[in-house]
């Protein structure tokens, strides 16, 4: 059992085949961003060094390394204001 990186939401291991998709946000779920090699800090945002680059992250694709993720997901990314707001934090003037 995996987790959709948008919603949270449990996937079963037999629904991420390259056209499946969340059941409850619709997503894709044969993505970078619902595997466990997928991380920020590494090259190409992937732990997997013979993996092929993939640009769109939330999109599927036909990733042979390809393992789901149980991490929690449900963020669905930081919202534009949240970011915004980030920044002003960071680079306030004094």
């Amino acid at each position: 059992m995996g987790t959709c990186w948008s919603c949270g939401k449990g996937i079963e291991l037999n629904n991420y085949h390259r056209l499946d998709s969340c059941t409850l946000c619709g997503r894709d779920s044969h993505v970078c961003k619902n595997c466990e090699h997928y991380d920020r800090a590494y090259n190409n945002e992937c732990r997997e060094s013979s993996a092929d680059r993939v640009v769109e992250k939330e999109r599927s694709n036909f990733c042979d390394f390809f393992k789901p993720s149980n991490r929690s997901g449900g963020t669905g990314g930081k919202s534009q204001s949240d970011l915004k707001s980030a920044a002003d934090a960071l680079f306030k003037k004094k």
